[in-house]
């Protein structure tokens, strides 16, 4: 008992010159993958994101809900199709989208936050909006435009608003709807988001929540996972195909924080306990962390 004692203060101790580095910075989490499919995993990760605000950092959450949309598009007799990467958002789908990601996921976020005892505030299409997209437009190799609806990518961030929420010790929750210059809405990647936000709010961390533990050399390899990467390596591991499908988006969006200012970016498992607190508070981290030397 004593030693268990023992060793929980050693962590206490570990943690604390992160806790002094980190105090008043701000770290933007992006919550994805098979965490947003489980209420109870769910909480539990935004319980770190809570012991964070209590002992000081300023927490900006961005999540994702792409498994959820694909269900209530069945549900509603609708099949997704997915445009080199992009789903394609018509009308329907982007209502549909909307309901999933607000009505449902940012609302349930923002009351767990709540009631875990700290303040949070739901930022998306339906009330503040801080992401201004314009449509993203594809072409096939020969130079043919391709329809892919209303999609957007990421032009500008309030950040002015979100640093003064956090400021005043609320976590701000954004959904990934965005809305263009003329009031309409667009449907952007949670894991691009992320980084734009992180850029933008000049973060001192961009932490994108998955399922799996990092970036490996060979997927099938558990012992291969990269525990450190500068973006040198990872702008070679990209050409090389060694980073593709899922993970592409995220490394991105991690290249995007960097190369705006960010400090350091982390791709971790949400699945596994306490993971976001681990990478943070801890010498070895649990996941790949990506850096710009």
């Amino acid at each position: 008992m004593l030693d268990k004692a023992i060793h929980k203060a050693d962590a206490l101790i570990e943690a604390l010159s992160y806790i002094r580095k980190f105090k008043d910075r701000i770290v933007v989490v992006k919550l994805g993958g098979s965490l947003m499919e489980t209420d109870q995993n769910q909480r539990k990760m935004l319980t770190d994101v809570v012991f964070m605000a209590a002992v000081g950092m300023r927490p900006i959450l961005v999540h994702g809900g792409g498994k959820s949309i694909s269900a209530a598009m069945a549900k509603a007799g609708i099949e997704p199709q997915f445009i080199q990467g992009h789903r394609y958002t018509d009308e329907r789908t982007l209502a549909i989208a909307e309901h999933v990601l607000v009505r449902e996921i940012n609302q349930k976020i923002v009351a767990t936050i709540n009631d875990l005892g700290t303040h949070a505030m739901g930022l998306h299409s339906l009330s503040s909006c801080v992401l201004l997209a314009q449509r993203t437009h594809l072409h096939e190799p020969d130079g043919r435009q391709l329809d892919i609806g209303l999609v957007g990518e990421i032009t500008e961030v309030n950040a002015h608003l979100l640093a003064s929420l956090c400021a005043a010790g609320t976590i701000p929750v954004i959904a990934p709807i965005a809305r263009d210059r003329t009031g309409g809405k667009l449907n952007v990647n949670a894991d691009t988001a992320a980084g734009m936000v992180a850029g933008a709010v000049r973060a001192e961390k961009l932490v994108l929540i998955s399922d799996t533990n990092g970036i490996y050399a060979d997927q099938n390899d558990p012992e291969s996972q990269f525990s450190r990467l500068n973006q040198q390596q990872v702008q070679h591991f990209i050409e090389n195909g060694i980073i593709s499908g899922g993970m592409l988006p995220k490394v991105k969006a991690c290249l995007t924080a960097l190369n705006a200012g960010v400090g350091r970016t982390h791709i971790i498992n949400g699945n596994f306990p306490h993971s976001l607190l681990l990478e943070i508070y801890t010498d070895k981290g649990v996941g790949t962390l990506i850096t710009t030397e």
